[in-house]
């Protein structure tokens, strides 16, 4: 079994930041399809603001962004900080904030995930 924690760090503009966004949900979307996989797929920083568009199900990136929605979760501070926490709340995405508004890396590497960001 293979635990992988898929960390999207790239913000909402920019071709650059589109290309690492869809690339970790590719990667993501290769660890939620294999049934032996655990996947954590977070979003943090100025990335919390890819879950708007990618809940909006005319987005290019819905569909597999839909692949891999059971396992991700958004930095509630910095949801917060980029001014979409109400709305990643209203789409029901959970807040990773067990340190202080924040995910635990270090809880997560102790319970044995790899951590990749993009």
């Amino acid at each position: 079994m293979i635990k992988a924690a898929i960390v999207i760090l790239a913000g909402a503009d920019g071709h650059d930041n589109l290309g690492r966004m869809s690339n970790g949900l590719e990667a993501a979307r290769g660890f939620a399809e294999n049934d032996g996989d655990e996947l954590e797929l977070i979003f943090d920083g100025a990335s919390t603001r890819w879950i708007l568009e990618l809940e909006d199900e005319d987005s290019d990136h819905h569909e597999l962004y839909q692949a891999v929605r059971q396992d991700t979760s958004a930095w509630g501070h910095c949801s917060g900080a980029f001014g979409v926490e109400d709305a990643v709340s209203d789409a029901g995405v959970e807040f990773a904030d067990e340190s202080n508004g924040h995910p635990s890396l270090r809880a997560l590497v102790e319970d044995g995930y790899e951590i990749i960001t993009f």
